[in-house]
């Protein structure tokens, strides 16, 4: 048998294999691609599709606005909102949803691994596979700083109608979390829009469709904010977790 014809036939199967998984690569970028264009996801955040599927933090805000998006209600949805609080430091909300019954705040936690926290603790704890364990700043305590720089922009507003909801990935698993704030959402994002329409059925309308638009075209003024007040504001997250 000819020795040139074996390696041939032993190295054609190997030569497949980076083709095959380049198409399929192709294939899920196209269909995230279609999704990412008829979300209006982009218009509200700035981001680019590539730097959304890069970035695991602007993913998971996507997957969330994308989840809000497919409720078809009379709601308005912003993404990346910066508001000043009272020390002259900036807060970004992740999502927020102006809706007839209230304002619903979301901050995404697009995680794997298991997940420790509570509501008194500071830091809470991501557990990994091998044992690596990666603290982060209480997002209870995060977004109650959201809600709070929104009542202080939105003095007109019952600080009552302010609603949160904690959003992790559906990759984690919320091992031992402990919340005894009835209003208070801790969820995955797989069930997300399931206890929001529970949430949203059970409230009165407080705002008109009008009164929507204009809160909503208040906040938009304070979206789209320049690199220096982004990098700012991650640089104050990370001072506040204890490495």
């Amino acid at each position: 048998m000819n020795i040139p014809q074996i390696i041939f036939n032993n190295v054609r199967p190997l030569f497949y294999v980076p083709i095959l998984l380049f198409g399929v690569s192709l294939i899920r970028f196209l269909l995230f691609y279609r999704r990412f264009k008829n979300s209006r996801y982009k218009l509200e955040s700035g981001n680019s599709v590539i730097k959304t599927i890069r970035n695991r933090g602007d993913l998971g805000e996507f997957l969330i606005f994308e989840e809000l998006e497919k409720r078809n209600m009379e709601s308005k949805i912003l993404t990346n909102v910066y508001l000043s609080k009272e020390d002259g430091s900036t807060t970004e909300i992740d999502v927020m949803m102006v809706d007839p019954t209230g304002i619903y705040v979301f901050e995404s936690k697009n995680f794997s691994g298991w997940i420790f926290g509570d509501e008194k603790g500071k830091n809470w704890t991501q557990s990994l596979k091998g044992g690596k364990k990666n603290k982060f700043y209480n997002p209870i305590w995060q977004n109650n700083g959201h809600i709070s720089a929104l009542r202080r922009h939105l003095t007109k507003i019952n600080p009552a109608l302010f609603y949160s909801f904690i959003v992790f990935g559906n990759q984690c698993e919320l091992k031992k979390v402990t919340v005894n704030q009835p209003e208070l959402r801790i969820i995955k994002r797989n069930i997300l829009r399931g206890i929001l329409d529970l949430d949203v059925e059970k409230r009165p309308n407080v705002f008109s469709n009008s009164e929507v638009v204009q809160i909503y075209e208040e906040l938009s003024r304070c979206t789209l904010t320049d690199e220096k007040t982004k990098q700012n504001h991650i640089n104050e997250i990370k001072s506040k977790v204890n490495y």
